[in-house]
């Protein structure tokens, strides 16, 4: 088998050999797929602000995001189909809020709309929050429950920061870097480099990327066709509708509680990800509202197909 193996990569390498000889000479076509780099354009609109990117710094920076998540094709499909299952919900939120919906591209940038997303910095969710961040806007962060995980509970959290920090400095990207970064930091260096703004601020590379990713999502997931990305609409996830039932007691145990409602565990988690633990104590008595999704919901058979935005499908 090895020598098999040994001799079959020898013929490979010797074919590609000949294939680039071929090509070097220009006596072939070239063996690579053609690729495309994106336009850029001179400004765009974030969240009611003309951004311009007629300064080259800007055009650039916009350029190297926006280059890498069309050709990140795996990550960037599943951010197409998770948001279709989730952007409804969540925009209608931001909406209640009075947050630009153009923030849902920063969740996008977050966590790719994954909502166990959890980083080496200890955050959580969709909106990767910390969990002082979490208790601080208004959410529980338990062994037992953590709401960080609750989509909809967490975006309200979000917005709760973002309205604060537009409070302070009346510029949505600026924003969206305090976001990344911390109002503290953002207001030190706007402070310290004399300047009122993002996108004058020297700062740290994850930061100084952060907001240029935020509106290449932007562009792309407005604009799909334009770089490539094209989906039936059922490639696309479905949001999932449920029925909710109170618990205002513990839960000995989940699965037991589950099985008593015709689900499997792993179904009640994945509908309910705020829960942490397979039991419940609640010595408060807090009220609680489990999802319950609804049978027809879980099957492709039974479903009908939803589109969250008209321009991401072909048919």
């Amino acid at each position: 088998m090895a020598v098999l193996l040994v001799a079959s990569t020898t013929v490979a390498q010797a074919q590609l050999k000949r294939e680039y000889s071929k090509t070097s000479t220009g006596n072939s076509s070239p063996v690579f797929s053609t690729t495309a780099s994106p336009d850029i354009p001179m400004s765009i609109n974030f969240a009611g602000e003309t951004v311009s990117f007629d300064r080259l710094d800007m055009a650039e920076r916009l350029d190297r995001e926006l280059t890498s998540i069309i050709y990140g094709q795996t990550t960037t499909e599943l951010c197409f189909k998770r948001a279709n299952r989730y952007f409804p919900a969540l925009a209608k939120i931001l909406k209640e809020q009075g947050v630009p919906l153009d923030f849902l591209y920063l969740a996008v940038t977050e966590s790719s709309m994954d909502y166990s997303a959890y980083s080496s910095a200890k955050a959580a969710g969709m909106w990767q929050l910390l969990a002082g961040t979490g208790r601080d806007f208004g959410l529980e962060v338990t062994d037992e429950v953590d709401e960080r995980y609750d989509p909809e509970k967490s975006t309200v959290a979000a917005c709760k920061y973002l309205k604060s920090a537009y409070k302070k400095y009346g510029h949505w990207p600026t924003v969206a870097a305090s976001y990344n970064a911390g109002m503290q930091k953002i207001s030190n260096e706007l402070s310290k480099q004399r300047v009122d703004n993002t996108f004058d601020l020297y700062l740290v590379q994850e930061t100084s990327r952060y907001v240029f990713r935020i509106m290449a999502y932007k562009l792309l997931m407005e604009s799909p066709k334009r770089y490539g990305y094209r989906f039936s609409r059922k490639n696309l996830w479905q949001p999932v509708d449920y029925t909710t039932v109170d618990v205002t007691g513990s839960v000995a145990s989940w699965i037991d509680w589950a099985k008593d409602k015709g689900l499997t565990y792993a179904q009640l988690r994945e509908a309910n990800p705020w829960i942490r633990s397979t039991k419940l104590t609640n010595a408060s008595g807090k009220t609680y509202k489990v999802r319950i999704p609804k049978k027809s919901e879980l099957y492709r058979s039974k479903r009908t197909y939803s589109v969250y935005n008209k321009d991401w499908v072909i048919d």
